[in-house]
């Protein structure tokens, strides 16, 4: 008889729907149900909630799943200019997450050919003292490719055998 609260399919008396682990009534406030056991939130937390990697501390806000471990949206960020990185692409460079842009500054590589970045799986090669794609080491003057090939070089530019001698 009287007030009663219905949850998890079973009626109760407020005053006996209770946390299992500190026995405060949940009438109000919202509860946690885990493998059968009733939970207020602190309790709850303190139990289940997932530690940050970072910090250590419990998550008990939202959440970010990265490098197979949990963090504070907050604690995960990048490494140079120290914004959370949220739900945008990162870098790992020496164990440590970099957003995009400065991944691209910090560690970036800059085709001489074409000044576009070399990405991934790109072709490239190091010639002259720069990187280059593969497409893009031509002679400064005919364009032929020079990969694999013998070359010559004029202020830093790259020349095919014919076109290194001449007077162009």
């Amino acid at each position: 008889r009287g007030r009663y609260l219905v949850a998890l399919g079973h009626a109760y008396h407020p005053e006996e729907f209770v946390c299992s682990q500190c026995g405060k009534v949940l009438e109000e406030g919202g509860f946690f149900e885990e493998k059968g056991a009733i939970f207020c939130p602190p309790c709850y937390d303190v139990r289940y909630a997932p530690s940050c990697a970072k910090c250590k501390k419990k998550i008990t806000g939202e959440i970010m799943h990265a490098l197979k471990m949990t963090w504070h949206v907050h604690c995960f960020t990048c490494a140079a200019c120290k914004t959370p990185i949220r739900n945008r692409a990162f870098y790992m460079e020496e164990g440590a997450p970099y957003c995009e842009r400065d991944y691209e500054k910090m560690f970036g590589t800059k085709c001489r050919g074409c000044d576009f970045k070399i990405d991934a799986g790109d072709r490239f090669l190091e010639a002259l003292g720069f990187s280059w794609h593969d497409t893009c080491f031509v002679c400064a003057i005919c364009q032929i490719n020079l990969e694999g090939k013998t070359f010559y070089s004029k202020k830093d530019k790259p020349l095919c055998k014919s076109h290194a001698f001449s007077h162009v």
